[in-house]
């Protein structure tokens, strides 16, 4: 009957909070985290190939889905759409605010591809502010391929602009009236038509690793606790045991020998 004390509601939900946390560690937390490691070395390698390779003609990425070809360079020739343009609202770009400048590309193909023209500051903290008029007639442009983001919801007036709360060149092509390909394409330095150039990613490792060996360290760790303490209280004398009489303090005791003294005549 030492285990009988593996019955007790008490014990049962503490039983239950340990290996619903372990097994979130095990099963969805250090996943999680090494997943997010591996998109960043996936990350970085495309970025350093890249940057090593020539880009390629924009017409070899358009049959294919834009995540595979995350980061690759390329080069596209047509002329800017500033009818259909757009600006994705609330970016941080190296810790501060800003907005991202969206702008249909028709290209010489006849495809009309999003090309992202960089960063602007916003004034006052709100206010998008006056955008740099783009190129007029055909231009040539080199630009990192990168994937859409899932954000579908549509865009918004303000202050003059049309706004989006993502770059998803569905979004912009719905309120455009365009049909835009997947995908958009960021532009390099130097480029027409470019704001303020939006910085590469940091080609460095990331705590991912680590973070998913500290989940299983902490998953670890809370089986190892409930184990020690189940043993301990297995075994006689532990603390979820009968409890022990009461030792007497000397007070209670001469309390009791007064009250059990004869009276005195």
């Amino acid at each position: 009957m030492r285990l009988s004390f593996l019955l007790r509601p008490g014990w049962l939900a503490l039983t239950l909070a340990v290996w619903v946390f372990a097994g979130a560690c095990f099963a969805l937390l250090a996943p999680w985290q090494f997943s997010r490691d591996a998109e960043r070395e996936a990350q970085n390698n495309a970025v350093t190939s890249s940057i090593r390779d020539e880009p390629v003609p924009v017409a070899r990425v358009l049959g294919e889905p834009n995540s595979a070809n995350e980061w690759r360079r390329v080069t596209m020739t047509g002329r800017y759409l500033p009818e259909g343009q757009a600006v994705a609202r609330l970016r941080t770009v190296q810790g501060e605010a800003a907005s991202e400048v969206l702008t249909p590309f028709r290209l010489d193909s006849g495809e009309t591809v999003l090309v992202d023209r960089g960063y602007v500051r916003p004034v006052n903290g709100l206010k998008v502010p006056e955008l740099k008029p783009v190129p007029t007639g055909t231009v040539t442009l080199v630009a990192w391929v990168r994937a859409g983001e899932n954000d579908n919801r549509d865009a918004i007036e303000r202050d003059g602009h049309r706004e989006v709360y993502a770059i998803n060149s569905a979004v912009v092509g719905r309120a455009a009236g365009l049909d835009i390909r997947p995908g958009y394409f960021q532009l390099t330095e130097g480029q027409p038509g470019l704001e303020e150039a939006l910085p590469l990613p940091k080609l460095d490792a990331g705590p991912f690793f680590s973070y998913a060996l500290q989940w299983i360290a902490f998953g670890a760790m809370a089986l190892a606790g409930w184990l020690y303490f189940t043993v301990r209280e297995a075994r006689p004398g532990g603390a979820l045991s009968e409890p022990k009489p009461k030792r007497k303090s000397v007070a209670e005791m001469l309390a009791e020998d007064e009250a059990g003294a004869p009276t005195p005549r």
